[in-house]
């Protein structure tokens, strides 16, 4: 089992750094009051020190708008995780704690301001490819039962049967969902333009002290673009 970005990928963001954390044999049960709070005080210093009605021009933001138009998705109407994260808490929607390692990787993306997302990766079939999208493929949405298929063009996570997530990081899939039972997984945090290997070091020790485990890191660029999970 590889993880992998696509070749057009890196034609269309040649500046895109995945920053891939593994864990293995983690204990997912539970919450982390620690955590909660780290999420807690986090929230209080963004709806201190951002706008929502420029949220938008900020440059972290900005360039993952310009990347989702650049395939086709209106950023109004399709916004990227941490962007939406951000206007949740800017609308005083404190962010509903999903297990430990959701709730670690939330807590990384709104500090830093960084999409970060995951798979529990016993439940996936194959390899995991971030590419673009032929149109073909099959999707089933995160509390949905319902297949869809992406749009010819978008960019999306896939394994060998179908879509983990649409739209880059706009909506995850059903099948790789992590649950209080996940014992395996790859974490992804996704930079454009930015470095995110401090990032990635900075998460795996945070699961690591709250969720145990083994971790490894890979940081995939168009120089490295395929690692072992």
């Amino acid at each position: 089992m590889n993880f992998k970005i696509s070749s057009e990928m890196f034609e269309k963001f040649p500046d895109l750094q995945i920053g891939l954390v593994v864990v293995k044999g983690i204990n997912n049960e539970g919450e982390s009051k620690e955590v909660l709070e780290l999420i807690h005080n986090k929230e209080l210093e963004i709806k201190a020190n951002f706008d929502k009605s420029k949220l938008s021009e900020e440059e972290k933001i900005s360039v993952w708008r310009k990347a989702y138009s650049s395939f086709g998705a209106k950023p109004k109407k399709y916004k990227c995780s941490v962007e939406n994260l951000y206007r949740m808490i800017l609308d005083d929607i404190s962010l509903k704690s999903i297990n430990k390692i959701v709730d670690i990787y939330n807590f990384v993306s709104i500090k830093h301001c960084v999409p970060v997302g995951g798979d529990d990766i016993d439940k996936v079939s194959g390899d995991i490819t971030l590419g673009i999208a032929s149109g073909s493929e099959k999707f089933v949405e995160l509390g949905s039962d319902e297949v869809k298929s992406p749009k010819e063009g978008e960019v999306i996570y896939s394994d060998d049967q179908e879509v983990l997530c649409r739209r880059w990081n706009w909506r995850e899939c059903n099948k790789s969902k992590m649950t209080p039972e996940t014992k395996n997984v790859a974490l992804v945090i996704e930079g454009l333009g930015v470095d995110v290997s401090e990032i990635a070091e900075e998460l795996k020790e945070l699961v690591l002290k709250y969720c145990g485990g083994e971790a490894t890191i890979s940081i995939l660029d168009k120089d490295n673009s395929e690692v072992g999970l």
